[in-house]
């Protein structure tokens, strides 16, 4: 992971973003189903059995919301039958993963035939993404059970010669090149000597043999690495003194490392690609001496940013594409309200034009193209579609639709999600975006979705839990509190240190921004979120009780102390800066405001129903959160439904289990926020 990386994002599947980031991009369930597939598979339960709610227990929520809707919770959850395409390096072939056995796996199609080959055919977890290594053979990654042990997975197009290239117990990747020009080798970072640190290796793609390309060490942990246009192992970071970070480079793979800069851990010289030319140069992004990231031209060798190439006076900008074929800089990406190009390349720029002619009003993105760059796939999405993928050929500017990825919503059924902003009670301007139901404005139940990390932002597209629960009757709000990325330095560090403090009064600003614009009732707003999402929740409920009428607590923290007490082995290298952001539980200050904001050891506070929903193999917020809440609540005899799922981890993959935990969702707000159901 690239510096801008390291700032510890707890949310939803968010390590499993950065990896898959790499690779590219009807029946009601029954409950007894999935009950004795559970019980079925091998499967070590952790945490306290005696705590979840029986299968009669959810399906008894389940029923309280009867209502009658054109589409059902597996319409917006249920995986597509083809996405994830990408072209093969010499444009001949399409891949893409689909559904095997309710399981999303890989499939490979000759342009111009009208068949596919499976070429995998895993069952008990999704494949997480994957890529093309060369014109024959791919790539793939997968996790046991949602522990985000990312293994490293080898297949031929045609199926044949599968081959684990990390057979390792308990270990992680990291990956760093695809190597293009060499067809039979890759290179990863892998913690397989020591659980805290990854080394790089460079691995055959064939027969699984590696070398070890360099030496991690654990007193100044190395963090990231990074490889030129050559595919040479020339970029390095370190942590220093647990709060700073030197940026290293190397000529060769056999030079020593030299340092370039050394900065403070809130600052950020993020590394994107090498110069064409110069091999001592590189472009990346940077926020030193300003408060948004820009894209910069950076002098390894003098340590020194030569030339600022773009800015915005907003947001952040993080994304720089070039042609590897022609070595030209082509787009600049950034997010204000919506996803933002600034284009470099006239080429580049008459495409997405021609693209744009085409295709309407979506957002269009190039999700793959070939070596030679005259055949692409394009991706279209929108706030209320997740869209289509089409092969476009430059050549003949053919543009031609593969697939849909949902045909069976009708993008016109759903609510527009609108970009709106309001004043935080100390005079910030905090972005946000709400969904409202279908043609209703006014005086709704509303839910309020903070998101994970809390070191994220939420942005402008189709969510299927967003648009399900506006489809149901409620306005949602998901509001960027402060802490948030992407607003500049400040904004973000506004957050540290601020867990149930000013953080929660933003997300508490935005209830009562909804109810002065009179869309919320006041009387009939819940919370709902993941990881910090589901921190925030609890705190929510906790510290301000009378603002909610209930929550819903997915993989959420609620207790400050235990979740730093217990954080992943490959997180240790980031200790202090976690402090840094949350509380240092040796400082007597930081302590007392950590029990004080911690939702676990405050919940006498606590009057609304809530929900606990939790992956038992979750490694970063382990299951010891949720059963900790769930206990104390029923130690005061409040009756508080609990789901585990002992086959998934940071949030729900196995598609089974989303089904059931949103409909068991529904029934708990129905109960709670649809006056039919008040007592």
């Amino acid at each position: 992971m690239r510096i801008s990386a390291i700032i510890i994002y707890i949310g939803i599947i968010t390590v499993l973003y950065f990896i898959v980031d790499y690779f590219s991009k009807n029946a009601a369930t029954n409950l007894n189903v999935i009950n004795k597939m559970e019980h079925t598979e091998t499967i070590t339960k952790k945490g306290n059995l005696s705590l979840p709610s029986s299968s009669d227990e959810l399906s008894k929520l389940i029923n309280y919301e009867n209502g009658e809707y054109k589409y059902s919770v597996e319409d917006f959850f249920k995986k597509p039958k083809k996405t994830a395409y990408q072209l093969s390096p010499d444009g001949n072939y399409f891949s893409y993963m689909g559904p095997f056995e309710n399981r999303q796996n890989l499939f490979i199609q000759k342009i111009g035939d009208s068949t596919a080959i499976q070429v995998t055919h895993e069952t008990d977890r999704d494949i997480a993404g994957y890529l093309w290594a060369n014109n024959d053979r791919l790539l793939y990654i997968k996790d046991d059970g949602g522990d985000e042990n990312f293994k490293l997975f080898a297949v031929s197009k045609d199926g044949n010669n599968p081959k684990n290239l990390t057979p390792f117990d308990e270990i992680r990747i990291q990956f760093i090149d695809r190597l293009e020009n060499n067809d039979d080798e890759v290179i990863i970072g892998m913690n397989k000597d020591n659980k805290q640190l990854f080394d790089p290796y460079r691995i055959n793609i064939n027969t699984g043999a590696f070398k070890q390309l360099a030496k991690n060490n654990p007193m100044t942990p190395f963090t990231d690495w990074q490889t030129d246009h050559d595919g040479k192992l020339r970029l390095a970071f370190k942590v220093v003194d647990g709060i700073n970070m030197t940026l290293l480079h190397r000529t060769t793979e056999e030079s020593e490392w030299e340092e370039s800069i050394t900065t403070n851990w809130k600052e950020s010289i993020a590394p994107l690609f090498f110069d064409f030319e110069n091999p001592n140069q590189i472009y990346a992004t940077s926020n030193l001496g300003r408060d948004k990231s820009a894209i910069v031209k950076f002098d390894l060798t003098t340590g020194k940013e030569i030339e600022k190439i773009f800015e915005h006076d907003q947001v952040d900008v993080y994304g720089l594409s070039y042609s590897k074929k022609r070595k030209v800089l082509t787009t600049i990406s950034y997010t204000t309200d919506k996803k933002q190009h600034s284009f470099l390349d006239k080429k580049v720029e008459d495409l997405y034009q021609e693209l744009k002619n085409q295709l309407g009003d979506y957002e269009i993105f190039i999700s793959s193209k070939n070596k030679e760059e005259d055949k692409f796939i394009i991706r279209t999405y929108s706030d209320r579609s997740l869209g289509a993928y089409y092969f476009y050929e430059a050549q003949t500017g053919n543009l031609t639709k593969i697939a849909d990825v949902s045909p069976w919503i009708d993008e016109e059924d759903l609510s527009e999600m609108i970009p709106v902003s309001y004043q935080s009670r100390d005079g910030l301007e905090i972005k946000a975006y709400l969904t409202l139901p279908k043609d209703k404005n006014k005086n709704l139940p509303a839910i309020v979705l903070p998101h994970g990390g809390p070191s994220a932002r939420d942005a402008w597209g189709y969510r299927p839990d967003v648009q399900l629960l506006a489809n149901r009757g409620y306005a949602v709000l998901q509001m960027n509190f402060r802490g948030s990325t992407g607003y500049g330095k400040a904004f973000w560090m506004e957050g540290f240190r601020k867990w149930g403090e000013e953080m929660q009064d933003d997300i508490t600003d935005g209830v009562n921004w909804m109810v002065e614009q009179g869309i919320a009732d006041a009387r009939k707003v819940g919370i709902y979120g993941g990881s910090y999402g589901g921190y925030a929740t609890l705190a929510g409920l906790t510290f301000t009780p009378d603002v909610y009428a209930c929550g819903v607590d997915y993989v959420g923290v609620s207790n400050i102390f235990t979740i730093l007490e217990n954080i992943p082995p490959y997180w240790e290298p980031y200790r202090k800066m976690m402090y840094e952001m949350i509380g240092d539980p040796t400082d007597e200050k930081d302590s007392l405001r950590m029990e004080k904001y911690s939702p676990v050891l405050q919940a006498h506070q606590i009057t609304a129903p809530l929900l606990v929903v939790q992956g038992a193999n979750d490694p970063r917020v382990k299951i010891l959160e949720s059963d900790q809440m769930v206990e104390a609540l029923r130690n005061r005899d409040i009756d508080v439904p609990y789901m585990v799922k002992y086959n998934e981890g940071h949030g729900f993959s196995n598609e089974e289990n989303q089904f059931e935990f949103y409909k068991v969702m529904l029934g708990f707000l129905a109960k709670h926020l649809k006056e039919d159901w008040h007592d």
